[in-house]
């Protein structure tokens, strides 16, 4: 969760930042503070795909897409000498009694 921690981490400095300017009342760093968890926000849930073997899946999606369709192979069909064998038993059940 590599990427998750990054992105949460980015967004607790952007906190921190955040707090540091309205007790500080540095007007001028208001909107970097803001865009900093603005940012942190956006990114969390592409980090969590990220961590969660996403990109697997999407390397998988990709190879089947760039493959294309095969084409379908012709059924062949049965010489006329060669057919199905018999059932082993008959298809008829005999009743106890």
């Amino acid at each position: 969760m590599r990427y998750t921690k990054a992105a949460l981490l980015l967004f607790g400095l952007g906190l921190v930042l955040g707090f540091v300017v309205v007790v500080g009342e540095f007007s001028h760093l208001e909107w970097v503070a803001s865009a900093l968890m603005a940012l942190a926000l956006v990114l969390l849930p592409v980090t969590l795909f990220a961590d969660g073997h996403g990109m697997a899946v999407l390397g998988w999606i990709a190879a089947r897409l760039a493959r294309g369709k095969r084409p379908k192979s012709r059924r062949r069909s049965r010489p006329a000498g060669a057919r199905r064998k018999p059932p082993a038993r008959n298809a008829t059940r005999r009743r106890r009694t």
